[in-house]
């Protein structure tokens, strides 16, 4: 088996080379798991048409959380859109959503 170029353009052994793999794969599987996790949160706000047991503090701190390491992600990875800074804008979308729910059952 052949070295491959890692994460930050070095060589990585095999062994190295495959936990990187499994590790990007992992990201990939629990990033999408994560965004269909939003889904029974929003469902239940919305189906019971209240929103008092949610506290938008916490969803707009999420927002934010996952809105800032998008952006930081974004300029230490060369103002490039890469897999993380889209899952991290991902997620803040789906808080804005929950967020924006919430607000909405308030009003």
């Amino acid at each position: 088996m052949h070295a491959r170029l890692d994460a930050v353009g070095t060589t990585a052994a095999p062994a190295r080379a495959r936990y990187l793999a499994v590790l990007g794969w992992s990201f990939a599987l629990f990033s999408a798991a994560r965004m269909v996790a939003y889904l029974p949160t929003i469902w239940a706000i919305w189906s019971s048409g209240d929103s008092q047991q949610h506290s938008l503090l916490t969803w707009l701190t999420w927002t934010g959380a996952n809105l800032t390491m998008a952006a930081w992600l974004y300029e230490q990875e060369g103002q490039r859109v890469t897999r993380s800074v889209a899952v991290n804008a991902c997620n803040a979308g789906m808080c804005v959503a929950t967020s924006v729910l919430i607000i909405a059952l308030r009003a």
